[in-house]
Order: structure tokens, then sequence, then C-alpha cells
């Protein structure tokens, strides 16, 4: 718990190059990918990047960044959708 206290505390920020390049910190987990959407669970809360020809460049959840490269159509907080728990935890029933 307390390394889920301290992901809190990081800095989010989004940076969109071109539409082709996205880079996101303050990601906690990746809940779903594929080349039309990426649902990421992220300090501020669900974030859903949509587009075409998604695919994850580089994931790093120790230091919590993500770069997403592909056609980048939309990006959108969706409080509705529900974290569900690092692989891990899914994997293992916690």
């Amino acid at each position: 718990m307390a390394g889920e206290e301290r992901m809190k505390d990081m800095p989010h920020t989004i940076i969109l190059e071109g539409r082709e390049k996205l880079s996101v910190s303050g990601v906690i987990d990746v809940q779903s990918f594929d080349e039309e959407q990426v649902l990421l669970e992220t300090v501020r809360g669900m974030l859903v990047v949509r587009g075409q020809g998604l695919h994850v460049e580089r994931l790093q959840l120790e230091a919590g960044e993500l770069i997403v490269e592909g056609e980048v159509g939309c990006l959108e907080y969706d409080d509705s959708v529900q974290p569900r728990g690092g692989w891990l935890s899914r994997l293992f029933g916690r």
C-alpha cells in the first residue's frame, strides 16, 4: 500500500507530438491495450487513448512512464471506468 500512496504523489503530464507519439507520466497501470485503444490508470484517473495503429513503445511502471506510438485521435479521462488493480493482483486474485 505504501508504494501505491507514493505513486499517487507522482506528477502527471501528457505530451502529444504531432498526433503520432504520446508520452504520459503518472501512470499507475495499463488496464488494456490494442491497436485502437489504450486504457491507463493514472494518478489523475482513468485515461482512454483512442486512435489507429497504436502500440506501446515503452512502459516503465516503476517510473510511471508510458510512450504510445501510432495515430492518436482522442484522449479522454473517463471516471466511469473503475481500475481493476495491477496485472499481478488480477493474476493471483488479490
